[in-house]
């Protein structure tokens, strides 16, 4: 058995991961990824009243179908923004629906990993610790300190918030997996790309960079489960040539007021009239008000054509891969099995 599956018992391989989306991946995208053999996550959001909510309807959904985790962990993960969230506050509720996979991610200070880690572990020992990284820098720091069971490699075409400064993970994943073979870790973590992947090729290749699995997030804005506002899913399937179509900016997180992520962290959204403004030189006064006039307008602010709306769409650049609405087991099993066929075409083009 491989570890994958000693401690994700109901997976399949190649493993397909939804990113957790705060305010889009709730609790009927995360178990249908998992009752596919993905794995699902719950993005938390700002509310922690809705946190509980989420979890316990997930809970519902998966006993209802009988579906666990290994040691009866509830078969979803939940991710945090440590920036945001207070251990305090949430770790009663990891306590309390004990999910396979907690998902750290925008610490404010590397450190706080560790403290968040060693919390959730004391209260859920069967919890698996996920932590999105950007850097091999932070990651080899996280590692050693942490002792995460997961890394996250972000890269650099992702849709919504990373690290300002980035690689795509087609340096950052070798790079990772041969500095942390070098380390002598008292726990050797799984590692997990993330970025631009948006089909099985993507998933394939992550696989011969190293990774062990992958983390989709813009494949599943258009998932049937997925909550989000259907102006932005169409957004999303209108929009191609992903490294034109979007692009990074710290103005998308100062659309209805002061910027409260760290300053380390930018996001990658479709370019809309708020990004080209700000290019053009207006102001961030002048583009919160114009921004706070469209989301009143019927389309919400994300304009009826590409382009032409004022709030922020995030989306990576795999964007133009994503081009009908499925339910999120359908894309699960579809990429798995795109991926293998990848992986197989790539063997007989080497006589293998």
């Amino acid at each position: 058995m491989s570890k994958l599956q000693s401690l994700f018992s109901w997976t399949k391989s190649p493993l397909i991961v939804n990113a957790p989306m705060g305010g889009f991946a709730g609790p009927s995208l995360a178990t249908e990824v998992s009752l596919h053999g993905g794995f699902g996550f719950i993005g938390s959001g700002f509310s922690l009243k809705q946190i509980e909510e989420h979890l316990g309807e997930a809970h519902s959904i998966l006993k209802t179908q009988g579906f666990s985790g290994r040691t009866g962990t509830l078969a979803i993960g939940i991710g945090f923004l440590l920036f945001y969230h207070k251990l305090e506050e949430v770790a009663p509720l990891i306590e309390a629906y004990q999910p396979a996979a907690v998902w750290l991610f925008a610490a404010h200070d590397l450190d706080d990993y560790s403290t968040w880690a060693k919390e959730i572990r004391r209260v859920c020992p069967h919890t698996t610790i996920w932590v999105q990284v950007g850097s091999v820098a932070d990651a080899i720091t996280v590692a050693e300190n942490a002792e995460p069971d997961v890394l996250v490699a972000q890269g650099a075409d992702a849709g919504g918030h990373g690290l300002e400064q980035g690689a795509g993970i087609i340096s950052f994943v070798p790079e990772l997996v041969k500095k942390l073979s070098t380390l002598d870790l008292k726990k050797k973590p799984l590692l997990f790309a993330a970025g631009g992947i948006a089909d099985g090729r993507g998933v394939a290749a992550a696989l011969t960079l190293g990774a062990e699995g992958a983390v989709m997030g813009t494949r599943f804005l258009c998932s049937q489960e997925v909550t989000v506002p259907a102006l932005y899913q169409q957004a999303v399937l209108k929009a191609s040539d992903g490294g034109q179509s979007t692009v990074r900016g710290r103005v998308f997180d100062q659309l209805k007021g002061p910027n409260i992520w760290p300053m380390l962290y930018d996001g990658r959204s479709v370019v809309s009239e708020s990004y080209t403004d700000w290019k053009s030189g207006l102001s961030v006064e002048q583009i919160q008000s114009r921004h706070a006039e469209a989301i009143k307008l019927p389309d919400g602010g994300f304009g009826a054509s590409a382009g032409k709306g004022r709030a922020a769409i995030w989306a990576g650049t795999g964007v133009g891969l994503v081009n009908d609405v499925q339910k999120a087991g359908d894309i699960v099993e579809s990429v798995r099995q795109e991926a293998r066929e990848a992986l197989d075409k790539a063997r007989q083009s080497l006589g293998l």
